[in-house]
């Protein structure tokens, strides 16, 4: 089918859309850029949509197999988010990574396509991911330089304040629940300047848990979600293994 605006979501689990479950969808997850796609087609009879995006990709994988893919599409939108695998691993050369990142963004921003880029989040808030926040900014700067080298829109989830409050994230604490997805479709509409009619859910009092509590909750989130996400670093398996692409071709959005 031949579409007059065509939007392309690459990237990771973060655009795949992990944390937003959804069993009648390929891969059992929605998303932002499901909701985002779902919008934008609301105003559009003829709009077309691929996700490409595949949990567990780092930047180079993505680069290699989907940023050639979507130019293949004649997108008029692309939005892409990488890296994040990638700062979490024990070694990086950011510098590195993102002239390829430049290079991609450029072949992208030359098939004629509005390119949305994402800056990484400011886990400040996490034990655990904290640790990884002096990564996060460089890339972040390199980031901001790369969009406005380019032309390409940018959306600063680190300045993003209201993803400080857990109950935007899921159970595994790395990605975002299904509040936290449709909070972020908001922001990315905004950032295009597109008219919406999204709501965030209204989101469950916050429960205060005692020390007890904590550490039984803590204990709980490793044996569930931290161990088998170091095991598979350590056998050099990822969770996107043997997984395809949601949407590998254009599609009218759901």
């Amino acid at each position: 089918m031949d579409f007059s605006a065509r939007y392309v979501a690459l990237g990771d689990s973060f655009t795949e859309g992990v944390g937003d479950d959804d069993p009648h969808r390929p891969n059992g997850v929605r998303g932002w850029a499901d909701i985002v796609a779902g919008q934008l087609a609301s105003s559009n009879a003829d709009f077309g949509y691929a996700n490409l995006a595949i949990r567990g990709r780092k930047l180079r994988q993505i680069m290699a197999e989907q940023v050639d893919a979507a130019i293949s599409m004649n997108p008029t939108l692309v939005t892409l988010y990488a890296g994040a695998n990638d700062i979490l691993r024990p070694k990086i050369d950011i510098d590195s990574l993102l002239e390829e990142y430049d290079a991609g963004i450029a072949k992208l921003s030359a098939a004629g396509a509005t390119v949305v880029l994402f800056t990484g989040f400011d886990a400040k808030g996490s034990k655990v991911f904290s640790a990884m926040r002096g990564r996060t900014a460089i890339y972040n700067e390199l980031v901001r330089e790369i969009a406005e080298n380019h032309g390409a829109l940018l959306v600063d989830y680190w300045r993003f304040d209201e993803y400080d409050d857990w109950r935007l994230w899921g159970e595994d604490r790395m990605h975002m629940s299904t509040a936290g997805h449709i909070n972020m479709a908001k922001r990315v509409l905004d950032v295009l300047e597109h008219e919406h009619v999204i709501e965030v859910p209204e989101l469950a009092p916050a429960r205060l848990m005692n020390r007890v509590e904590a550490l039984k909750a803590n204990a709980r989130w490793f044996r569930e979600s931290a161990a088998p996400w170091v095991a598979r670093r350590v056998r050099g398996i990822s969770s996107g293994d043997g997984l395809s692409p949601k949407y590998p071709e254009l599609i009218r959005p759901l």
